[in-house]
């Protein structure tokens, strides 16, 4: 596997080899050993799986304290653009973003560290998204951020118009509100 360097320092895109003929590919979609070499050591402790419909968007969701969450993810069928910001106070790229644009023709995968907000956009007509965490799913440690703030000015890669919410996600505090962020003098991962 390849890692590609993103603008923010610890996420990371990453590139499987894939190895094709006249039958179809093979590519190896994970190694544990090359993973932890390579990116970071990580335990993964959940796999999760969404399909959403051309213009869904998913975010900015995060998990706060103790358990955030890494994730990998990744697109088994159609195309996403997938971000991830970092809200990691006191970080050199504090409130800044960063995307990829995942899909079943690419096999990129996309590394979210701890202390970041994650979310992405549906530009397939429909898309399966695979996701790996390394802390379990805790609905009271739930975070999330405005998809929309205009102080972080994503470009989701669709019309706003036709941006697909469901109604949590439609009323997320800006960056600037939150009521939570992460200390980036803190090791997330020694808590």
């Amino acid at each position: 596997m390849e890692v590609i360097k993103t603008a923010i320092p610890d996420v990371v895109i990453i590139e499987p080899k894939v190895f094709g003929d006249a039958r179809g590919y093979f590519f190896e979609s994970y190694s544990q050993r090359e993973f932890d070499e390579k990116v970071r050591p990580i335990k993964w402790v959940q796999d999760n799986e969404s399909m959403s419909s051309y213009g869904v968007l998913r975010g900015l969701h995060f998990q706060k304290g103790k358990y955030s969450q890494s994730k990998l993810v990744r697109v088994v069928r159609g195309r996403v653009f997938d971000v991830a910001v970092d809200l990691r106070k006191g970080s050199p790229t504090f409130g800044q973003w960063t995307g990829v644009e995942l899909s079943e023709e690419n096999h990129r995968q996309f590394f979210i560290p701890k202390g970041f907000a994650h979310g992405f956009s549906v530009l397939s007509e429909t898309a399966v998204f695979q996701y790996k965490c390394d802390a379990f799913y805790a609905p009271a440690e739930e975070g999330a951020i405005s998809w929309d703030d205009p102080d972080l000015g994503i470009d989701w890669q669709i019309p706003a118009d036709k941006v697909l919410l469901s109604a949590k996600d439609s009323c997320h505090p800006r960056l600037s509100e939150s009521e939570y962020l992460f200390d980036y003098s803190e090791d997330l991962y020694e808590i």
